[in-house]
């Protein structure tokens, strides 16, 4: 268990979250899409990315859990090791309190012990509130994330 105390208004928490615990998860995976894949295929493919270079968290205020997170490991042609942040939910009463700017403090910091150089993640075009906030981060805009269903 990870505490930062700089936010001042809670006791924030960042736990890893064990593949026998994946289950925990899902319903804040499911707030992420419009329209959420079924139950069944989401399971099976949040288990697969625990057997792949993934670790899930945490978002926790005192005991309560307010989100959840995920980070990928991998080494990359073009920014060596690198941390890829992924599938970041708060709960909507908790955005805006500062959990966001300690959770990519912690963030950096456990990348860093892992030995990365960069941190990577993707965020929705539409989602302008992100792009502000992981600019304000030191993050900048160096492509667009290009997908095609198979």
């Amino acid at each position: 268990m990870t505490i930062l105390a700089e936010n001042r208004d809670m006791e924030l928490a960042f736990n890893k979250i064990l593949k026998e615990d994946f289950e925990v998860v899902l319903p804040y995976l499911k707030k992420l899409h419009e329209q959420p894949p079924e139950d069944e295929l989401l399971k099976k493919r949040l288990l697969e990315m625990f057997d792949q270079n993934y670790e899930c968290f945490g978002i926790y205020d005192n005991d309560k859990l307010i989100g959840v997170f995920g980070l990928w490991f991998m080494t990359r042609h073009y920014a060596g090791k690198a941390c890829e942040a992924d599938h970041i939910f708060i709960k909507e009463e908790y955005q805006g309190k500062g959990v966001g700017k300690s959770l990519f403090q912690f963030i950096h910091q456990y990348a860093e012990s892992k030995d990365c150089e960069t941190m990577e993640l993707n965020s929705y075009v539409e989602n302008f509130g992100s792009h502000k906030f992981y600019m304000n981060l030191g993050y900048v805009i160096r492509g667009y994330h290009f997908l095609k269903k198979l």
